[in-house]
């Protein structure tokens, strides 16, 4: 550690500090008189130039980093740069936790170390200090608030995006194996019907056999397209793997989800997936199986129905829904 000056005799002036903006107190000149300044070398932590103990960092000269979740500004790779006049360890002090050893210098720094016990009286002597450290206390505090936020909004982002199929937009297996379990418990606790309906894309491997697996890709999105048009609001379209998908119908009994299954049947013969029509109109059929959910199942057991009514609708010829 090396004192250049004490706070008193040093060319620095208490305005130029956020901390001690407005205090015109000559006994907290007197105060700071007795706390050193340390220089810290461009990449040195400040703690080892320190030492041990909670204290109050003031920048003096150059600029700091600090690598900490509590801060807004995480620019930089996750650093908030401290400038001249600005302050650091304030919530150290006032927690009694030693300081966090992430503050480092980046670039040569003068740093006035105000001791937690000097910190305490400096509060008791002046209002002013008192009332810029809370000022300095509150800014972090929303600073903090505006971060967690921004990470929640991007964690839901990227949780968002980590349920949707990359080739159709639908949901995906994660998002069903996240949602189904939960859409089931709230139907047998509501005492509500749901069904879902399983649809396999009929002959796709002869599909992309014959047009190609770019067209394979656009006969799926334009499928799923289909699916998503026809459906409720309330209901959900899946991809579930490969060329077979799946609709949930919450709040639907047999009789409705049959009715439903028809129209997505329909309306899947009449997609077009060449629209420029310099290729024979290959038409989209699917097979599909609708089960409703029973007493007592679990997400298994429906989909298993389901599977069950779907190859009763392949054995049966094909385009069509089975039950």
């Amino acid at each position: 550690m090396k004192h250049l000056s004490t706070f008193g005799t040093s060319s620095y002036s208490l305005s130029d500090l956020q901390l001690f903006n407005g205090v015109a107190d000559e006994r907290v000149a007197t105060l700071l008189a007795d706390c050193p300044i340390i220089c810290v070398s461009i990449g040195q932590p400040v703690l080892e130039a320190k030492g041990r103990g909670a204290s109050l960092f003031v920048l003096l000269r150059g600029t700091l980093g600090v690598a900490s979740d509590t801060h807004a500004d995480m620019a930089q790779g996750g650093t908030l740069t401290i400038l001249p006049g600005e302050c650091v360890g304030e919530l150290s002090v006032l927690d009694e936790e030693a300081n966090p050893s992430d503050i480092t210098a980046l670039e040569e720094c003068d740093l006035l170390v105000i001791g937690a016990n000097v910190l305490w009286q400096l509060i008791d002597l002046s209002s002013d200090v008192a009332r810029n450290l809370l000022r300095l206390l509150s800014f972090r505090i929303r600073a903090a608030n505006a971060q967690l936020r921004r990470r929640r909004k991007v964690g839901e982002f990227y949780r968002a995006l980590s349920m949707a199929d990359g080739l159709t937009c639908l949901q995906n297996r994660v998002w069903l194996n996240d949602h189904l379990p939960r859409l089931i418990e709230n139907a047998h606790a509501m005492d509500n019907p749901l069904v879902i309906v399983m649809i396999d894309l009929d002959h796709f491997k002869h599909f992309n056999d014959t047009h190609g697996h770019p067209a394979g890709d656009d006969a799926l999105r334009v499928a799923s397209m289909t699916l998503s048009d026809a459906l409720r609001p309330r209901d959900f379209a899946v991809r579930y793997g490969g060329e077979e998908l799946m609709v949930i119908l919450p709040n639907t009994n047999m009789k409705g989800g049959v009715l439903v299954a028809q129209r997505l049947c329909e309306c899947l013969q009449k997609s077009v997936v060449f629209g420029d029509m310099r290729q024979p109109l290959p038409h989209i059929t699917a097979s599909l199986g609708v089960a409703c959910l029973e007493p007592g199942q679990n997400a298994c057991d429906l989909i298993e129905m389901a599977d069950a009514a779907l190859y009763r609708a392949k054995d049966a010829g094909r385009n069509r829904v089975a039950i």
